[in-house]
């Protein structure tokens, strides 16, 4: 992601989001919330680069800036609470737009930021299933949203996407945890039994 095109884009692929320029200035713009009208994205370019700034928690804001020279304190923002991304190629797509949704998740009372404190509440050596998941982060018919949530998990060190399996407790494959087998060596290293792909939910099942 380098263009302005591809980040405003990206910001207005999350529900309930639409565009502004409240500064008469092109070079401006925001990507805000319909309901509360906050913007979690501003796009401009400074420098001869895309600069973006996201709105940030303060356990990885300081992350973010140590791992990448191009992500610095926001500009002409609170620098406590939001980061400048300079889309100079440096950092890889799937970070800038970890970035942006955690921003969107910081600014709303998103599904997503539910989903993710559900999932930390599944204890070692269980698992979950998406609708488990999904009831224990208030809605029990969203779980489609909970693996569309997991698949951007913005913190897999902590949230622990690799104890949710399906209705039948079959692993998830290879779309996330880093390969194949990845979900089925971390669960087994908690202990949990994975036989033909699948866990037994009636032992491990939350």
């Amino acid at each position: 992601m380098n263009t302005r095109e591809e980040a405003l884009t990206y910001g207005l692929s999350f529900p309930d989001t639409y565009q502004d320029a409240p500064f008469h200035d092109s070079n401006w713009q925001l990507v805000r919330v319909k309901k509360s009208k906050k913007a979690f994205l501003w796009i401009y370019e400074k420098d001869g680069y895309i600069n973006l700034n996201v709105k940030v928690s303060p356990e990885w804001r300081d992350f973010w800036r140590s791992t990448y020279e191009a992500v610095i304190p926001g500009y002409h923002q609170n620098k406590e609470h939001w980061n400048t991304i300079i889309l100079d190629g440096s950092i890889s797509d799937e970070d800038i737009k970890r970035m942006i949704a955690e921003s969107y998740d910081l600014v709303t009372d998103s599904p997503s930021k539910r989903i993710y404190e559900a999932v930390k509440q599944i204890p070692k050596g269980r698992v979950a299933t998406y609708s488990k998941v999904a009831e224990l982060a208030g809605n029990p018919k969203m779980a489609r949203a909970v693996g569309n949530a997991l698949h951007r998990n913005p913190d897999p060190e902590h949230i622990p996407c690799y104890r949710v399996v399906n209705a039948n407790g079959r692993l998830a494959g290879e779309f996330a945890f880093g390969g194949a087998k990845e979900q089925e060596r971390l669960l087994l290293a908690e202990g949990i039994e994975v036989v033909d792909g699948k866990v037994n939910l009636e032992k491990y099942g939350m």
